[in-house]
């Protein structure tokens, strides 16, 4: 291999593999609308996490992803996350209700959208 392929092959690793983006900004991209018929097998899984709009859906991602227990215990002391119970259930699906969800294995957390959204 000549110079000139080597250099390109080193090129084109770096490009690949170097992903400088932010563990946020990493689950950002992971974040999307999703209507509850698609997340009603999450819920009857035990998976959900209902996430405050106080919160950002991203910075709750980045804490259970960094393991950040004691951040976490206390956004559930203060009522800011919560799993889903069968009365929210009902209710979502008589609305028909939509989410901002994001999967951070094994959770799918989500944030009800606005009537502005």
């Amino acid at each position: 291999m000549g110079k000139d392929e080597e250099e390109r092959e080193r090129m084109n690793y770096a490009v690949l593999n170097s992903d400088e983006a932010s563990t946020g900004e990493k689950l950002e991209k992971y974040t999307g609308e999703i209507q509850w018929s698609y997340l009603k097998p999450h819920f009857e899984a035990g998976s959900l996490v209902w996430v405050s709009e106080e919160l950002s859906i991203t910075e709750v991602g980045e804490a259970i992803s960094d393991d950040e227990s004691d951040r976490v215990q206390s956004w559930k002391r203060e009522g800011l996350l919560l799993i889903p119970s069968e009365p929210h259930a009902d209710y979502w699906e008589s609305i028909e209700a939509e989410f901002r969800a994001l999967v951070v294995s094994p959770f799918v957390l989500i944030q009800p959208l606005g009537e502005d959204e």
